[in-house]
């Protein structure tokens, strides 16, 4: 018996929602990163992009535990000598609760060639609503990724 071996050819595409607002930022971006990478499927291989469609929606009621809101500081830096900026997770918040979620998915997933085919296929909204309803994601929770 051989080895099988996924080809790119091979690969067949779901799509997911995820309700931001049902649980936590870390939870949410474990699951999404799961789904992107395709690692719960029995053909899964490392070197081939698996992973499935994922609609985050209900960005702007995302919940984080204890006091991270305050604590939790996004540093970027231009390169220049003192340009160090930060801000706390309530200004990203406020600022762009959609770039949150997708920075902490982002963090999830493995560093290679594969991570900005995975990322385009994650979309986030902050409301209810979205625009990928011609696609009939299926509804899931977190606790279903199990």
């Amino acid at each position: 018996m051989k080895t099988f071996s996924l080809k790119p050819a091979d690969v067949k595409r779901r799509w997911y929602e995820l309700d931001a607002a049902e649980t936590t930022l870390g939870r949410l971006s474990v699951g999404a990163a799961k789904l992107l990478i395709g690692k719960s499927k029995p053909e899964y291989s490392p070197h081939v992009d698996n992973g499935d469609y994922v609609v985050i929606t209900n960005a702007a009621k995302l919940k984080v535990t204890s006091d991270k809101l305050l604590k939790k500081t996004y540093y970027r830096h231009s390169g220049y000598p003192g340009n160090l900026r930060s801000k706390t997770l309530a200004e990203k918040m406020d600022e762009s609760p959609s770039e949150v979620v997708r920075l902490a998915i982002r963090g999830m997933l493995p560093v290679n060639k594969l991570r900005d085919g995975r990322l385009a296929r994650l979309k986030i909204y902050d409301g209810p609503e979205h625009e990928n309803t011609a696609q009939k994601p299926e509804k899931i929770t977190i606790k279903e990724l199990k």
